[in-house]
């Protein structure tokens, strides 16, 4: 069993910042691709970052300079810093991993629960 467990998301005025979290536990060889999206309502699901084992990120052109994904590879955490948060990034945000299962050869994607980011202008 592999869970992602995400938290930190809330309710803050434009300009202003939150940092959210992503843990994952359970039965994990190795994680590969870590990564956030959001999803706002009547909207697509939609990539906001990745990363990967290396350290090597990508984002969205709408959160470039703005967000910065990291990541503790010792404690299978993910984290999204969001700065100068605009009432357009109101969403729900959900991690994401590809990971490999223990004892096997298996290579899966989860995704955790979601967590409500809401900015007010």
């Amino acid at each position: 069993q592999v869970q992602l467990v995400e938290s930190g998301g809330g309710l803050v005025q434009a300009g202003g910042s939150l940092r959210l979290f992503c843990a994952a536990s359970g039965s994990i060889f190795s994680i590969n691709v870590m990564g956030w999206y959001r999803q706002a309502p009547g909207k697509q699901r939609e990539l906001v970052a990745t990363i990967n084992s290396g350290g090597s990120t990508t984002y969205a052109d709408s959160v470039k300079g703005r967000f910065t994904i990291s990541r503790d590879n010792a404690k299978k955490t993910v984290y999204l810093q969001m700065n100068m948060l605009k009432p357009e990034d109101t969403a729900f945000y959900y991690c994401n991993t590809n990971l490999r299962i223990l004892s096997t050869s298996i290579v899966r994607s989860y995704w955790g629960q979601g967590t409500q980011v809401t900015v007010s202008s």
